[in-house]
Parts: C-alpha cells; sequence; structure tokens
C-alpha cells in the first residue's frame, strides 16, 4: 500500500503538482514553483480587523520560501494576518502531524487546520510554534491542535484536513515569519 501511495505522489509531482513524497513525509509546499496561484493571504480586514501585512515568495541563496510579515493589531475585534493553503490531496490517513521548515524574528506564530467539519470562518484547529533567526524544523502532532470552539471534535482527523495557513495570531506585535517547506509526517 506505501508503494503505491508513494507511485501516486511521485507521479503527481513529476506531472508538475506541488506535492511529493519524500522519506516518511508528504510534503505539499516548497515554494519553488509558482506559489501565489496555491497560496492565499488573509487578514482579519475581512471581518473589520485592522492589522496590516503581507505574503510574499521570495528566494535567497537558492532557497525558495513564503514571507508573511506586518503588524497584528487587536483593535477592533481583530487579531490576524495569514498565509493560507487550500490543498489539492487528501492527507493520508496514517499522518501524525504537520511538518514545517521555519524562521522568523523571535515571535510565536500557529498553524490553522480547517477541516471538512470547519464550515464557519471562525472555527479552525490551532497549534503554536516558535520561532528563531535560523531555519529549523518543527513538527506539530495533531493532538496538539486545539479546536477553536466547544462543538468541535477534539482533534482533527488528517483526512478531513482541506486547508493550511501559517498565522500571526492574538496579540498585538510585528509579524515576520518565513516557512520553507510545508507537509505532513507520517507515524
Amino acid at each position: 500500500m506505501r508503494s503505491a501511495f508513494a507511485a501516486v505522489f511521485a507521479a503527481l509531482f513529476c506531472l508538475g503538482g506541488a506535492a511529493a513524497l519524500m522519506a516518511e513525509d508528504l510534503v505539499i509546499e516548497t515554494f519553488d514553483s509558482a506559489p501565489g496561484t496555491r497560496w492565499d493571504y488573509v487578514a482579519d480586514t475581512v471581518m473589520g480587523g485592522v492589522s496590516t501585512g503581507q505574503a510574499r515568495f521570495e528566494t535567497e541563496r537558492g532557497v525558495a520560501f513564503a514571507r508573511l510579515s506586518g503588524e497584528v493589531s487587536t483593535q477592533n475585534n481583530g487579531g490576524f494576518i495569514q498565509v493560507r493553503h487550500r490543498l489539492q490531496i487528501p492527507v493520508p490517513e496514517t499522518a501524525a502531524g504537520v511538518r514545517l521548515i521555519v524562521r522568523g524574528n523571535g515571535e510565536e506564530y500557529f498553524v490553522h487546520l480547517r477541516t471538512k467539519g470547519t464550515r464557519l470562518p471562525w472555527q479552525y484547529y490551532q497549534a503554536e510554534f516558535e520561532t528563531t533567526g535560523e531555519w529549523r524544523e518543527v513538527q506539530l502532532p495533531f493532538d496538539v491542535f486545539a479546536p477553536s470552539g466547544s462543538l468541535m471534535r477534539k482533534t482533527p482527523t488528517p483526512g478531513r484536513v482541506v486547508s493550511v495557513g501559517v498565522v500571526a495570531f492574538g496579540r498585538d506585535h510585528s509579524a515576520r515569519v518565513d516557512i520553507r517547506e510545508v507537509g505532513f509526517y507520517d507515524r
């Protein structure tokens, strides 16, 4: 089964898809091939907030990455800026969590997952990670993702995840987080 799974994802990657199966990880993004067609910038301004920012796709010393930067403000019931990717392929049920390679300005950031069951804009699953000025790998098991509401499942189900967002959230601060790779890791 695993080799059939690997063959499918290898074929998708060879055909120009953004996904590749590497070792035990499913990499969904390396930001090196038109990432602006797959990632969206969203801010609290869609709900009346006043945070400002941007998502840019850059290359530095041959390394492609996304940079989410801006000013997060909790004024007017706001408090987030986000870069989000809607998944084109389902996450394998064997996935244990989200894997990122990131660096930043030393602030804490979040990964937000939306699933087939999170239909309202304020519904998501959230897990926190820290940044340093150096690239580092972050693994976030699904069981550390907290639901944003009490009527949601306790943890997200891998096969039901439909989007992944990297978010500066919840407090007034200057944000700058670079994301070099996004994917899922296996059990």
